[in-house]
Formats: structure tokens, sequence, C-alpha cells
């Protein structure tokens, strides 16, 4: 009874934190739109730092470009069309028609930023991703900090020459071998700009870092724990969620999917096809390490086989029982005693679920429990609808059982704005 009388204020439970936690996701090398993976990635940690928010802490959200080095030289050859052209595909034909030039790495650069203002973050708009940073490795160099970090390592006696060679010393923090920073033609690796990124990521305040990489960045992880742990920071700081591999499936069938060939479908088409609602809810249904159909006839199915059309049409259910009601007066203490039938107390068990729910996704980032709390939710307003008549002559009985139903709205409602999906008022 006492979790009813709060109405509005329940499933808004904060529970204490105050740290401040980085979670970057869809950090991409901007060579073309975004992809299906790209969207795992990115409804997974956009709806953790929510999470994370809902809980206490204070969670920004990131997104790191990859604006210089190798993958942009290799997108502007594939602009430029000569033999070292790597990428494929319709946005590299539009790319030709637009930028001109014959030094790849000028011409990548600038490639980069086209699709990063055009093609990218409008992508992430539709999305309804709020990003408080769009951090550019570019400028980790224009401010020197790659070079500062470089003799941080040598100062440590972290890196050494070999090979005509800088290497950094990985293996005394647990990785599997040393690794390059700058390679025998001067050039420096991704991981010297990865490790400058990680000291101003800290500097900037941030106690918890939180990583959504691809699958094909697995073997990456260990190496960027060690350069944590070079700087003098705690392995326990990092997490790093590598996301499994999505597979779409039309007609029975999956869909071959290659960015580098240029044969694969955006998020764009996906979310035109489908929904933002329903795109955001499948990504989040499975867990990070396995792999993720999505089935586009589910998908597009408007009927309680579709678990989105299911959860919503629980809401809208839910504020027609309101809207019809005249019962103004609030239900007391003795009226909730009135809720003794098994739908109803089922239907009270799953509302006071929430704030644990919250508090395990806070702690372990499994992000799919939402979407699974939400089906199980609705399934239990359903059967208490289908059981128990709301609206009764009984007037005590009524105002209890209206005030239940309006808190399954409240939690409801707050359970999908945590994923970033909709809650109609009406279907």
């Amino acid at each position: 009874s006492e979790i009813l009388k709060q109405k509005e204020s329940f499933g808004k439970l904060r529970i204490g934190r105050g740290q401040k936690v980085n979670v970057e996701f869809i950090s991409a090398n901007p060579t073309g739109p975004l992809t299906l993976g790209n969207g795992r990635g990115g409804f997974c940690g956009d709806v953790l730092a929510s999470v994370l928010n809902k809980a206490g802490y204070q969670a920004k959200r990131e997104y790191y470009v990859n604006d210089t080095g190798e993958q942009v030289k290799k997108l502007g050859h594939s602009v430029i069309g000569d033999s070292e052209a790597v990428y494929q595909g319709q946005y590299i034909e539009e790319l030709k028609k637009k930028i001109k030039g014959s030094d790849p790495e000028k011409v990548g650069s600038a490639a980069a930023k086209f699709i990063l203002e055009k093609m990218i973050k409008p992508q992430v708009s539709k999305m309804k991703i709020k990003f408080d940073v769009w951090f550019s490795e570019k400028t980790l160099y224009q401010k020197k900090e790659v070079a500062a970090v470089l003799d941080v390592l040598r100062k440590k006696n972290l890196s050494y020459e070999s090979e005509r060679a800088l290497w950094f010393k990985s293996t005394q923090f647990g990785d599997d071998k040393d690794r390059v920073l700058i390679k025998e033609d001067g050039e420096k690796t991704y991981l010297a700009s990865d490790i400058a990124y990680l000291g101003n990521k800290f500097k900037r305040g941030f106690k918890k870092l939180i990583f959504f990489w691809g699958a094909d960045h697995y073997g990456y992880v260990a190496r960027i724990l060690a350069a944590a742990e070079a700087l003098g920071y705690k392995k326990e700081q990092i997490n790093i969620v590598v996301m499994q591999l999505v597979r779409l499936i039309r007609d029975g069938k999956e869909v071959r999917m290659s960015k580098r060939t240029g044969t694969y479908v955006t998020l764009d088409e996906l979310i035109d096809e489908v929904g933002l609602d329903i795109a955001r809810f499948f990504f989040l249904t499975k867990s990070s390490d396995t792999h993720l159909n999505f089935d586009l006839a589910l998908a597009k199915e408007q009927s309680e086989k579709n678990p989105v059309f299911y959860i919503q049409y629980a809401h809208a259910r839910i504020c027609s029982i309101l809207a019809k009601s005249k019962i103004k007066n609030k239900a007391s203490a003795d009226d909730y005693k009135l809720l003794a039938h098994p739908s109803e107390l089922a239907l009270i068990r799953q509302l006071i679920k929430l704030p644990e729910i919250i508090e395990d996704v806070a702690q372990d980032y499994q992000v799919q429990r939402l979407p699974q709390y939400a089906t199980d939710l609705a399934t239990s307003f359903h059967r208490f609808y289908c059981d128990c008549q709301v609206l009764s002559e009984n007037v005590h009985l009524a105002q209890a059982r209206l005030s239940l139903v309006f808190a399954t709205q409240v939690v409801l409602k707050n359970t999908l704005s945590l994923m970033g999906i909709s809650a109609p008022d009406k279907m």
C-alpha cells in the first residue's frame, strides 16, 4: 500500500551515487554511414547512460571520432579511386563527385568530415541520441597530448626502441605481447592516441569509463587495460562491452552485409522500414555477448506477436481506463487491503521490481533486462485486466484498482522512457 500511495513518485527512485561516468559508444572511423552494428552499440550505450543517471551517477555520453591516421588515408584512396582503394558503395560514388584531389590524406580528411556532418550526425539525431561530447582524435595531436603521454611512458621506463620502432611494455600489465606506439616509418599507431585519450578522459574527472566496441575489437581490450594501468589508473575503472554481430533476417534468410564492399543496410534504412521504437527495442533484447538476429517480419508485425506492440498496447489500454474513470477520490489504506486477487498481487510484485532492475543494470550493464521487464510487466497487467474488473460497482475496490492501474502506467512509462521508446495514449 505504501508503494501505491507514492503514485507519481513511484518508479522514479534515484539511488545515490554521484560518481562521474563516461559512456562511449558508436565510436567509429567516419568511413561511411552507420551500420546495424553501430546501432546495437549506440542504443545499448544510450540506454545504459540513462539507467546510470536514474541510479544517481553522473553519466556523460561521448562519441570518439577517429578522424586521423590510417583509416582516413584508406578513405582518401577510396574516394580518389586509386589502386589502394578500400571502401566501395553508393556513398563513395557520391563523395567522388563532391571531393576532388590527389592527396589521400587531405581527401580522406575532407571526406571524413563530410561523412560525420552530413551522414553520421543526422543518423544519430534520427536515433534520438544526444551526445554530450563529440571528441576528435585529431585534437589529441593538435594539443600535443599524444607527445606528452609518450613522454610519460618513456620517463616511467614503460617504452623502448626495437627494430627502429617505439614499443609499449604492455606485457608488464597482462597483455600477451608488447605493442607498437611509433612505427618504423615514424607514423604513430592508434594505440598511441588511444593512450592519450584515456589520460584525457581521466583528467576530465571521470571515475569510470565504459566503452562499447564491435566484436572485431576484442583483441584490443588487453592493451587498453594495460595502458590505463601504465598511466597510474586501476583496470577496474574501465569496462569494455564488446558487442557481438547483428544478423538481419528478411523472409527467413540472412541478409549478407559488408561495409567495405558497400553491400549493407544502413541504420537509417532500418529505422525507416520498422520505426525507431521497434528498432531500439529489438537491439536491446539480447546480451551484448550473444549474436542478435533482427527479424524484419516480426518487427513489422502489428499484433501481440510483436513485443513492442504488446507493451505499448498495455500503456494505451491503461490510458483508456483512466480516461473513462469518473472516480475522483483517492484510495485509502483500507481500500488497498481489498487488492487480494492473485492477478492483483502478481502485478504489484512486478511493479516493485523496477528499482532492483535499475540497480542491477547500473552494476553489470545488462540492459536487456529492461525490455524483458517491460514485457513481463505488460503481461501481468493484461492478465490483471482480464481477471479483475477495474470500474466495478464497489467504489472502494474500484478506487484501489484504479490506483494500481495508475501505478502501472507510471512504472511502464518510466521503463519505456529509459529505453528511449514512446508510450502512446492510443493505438
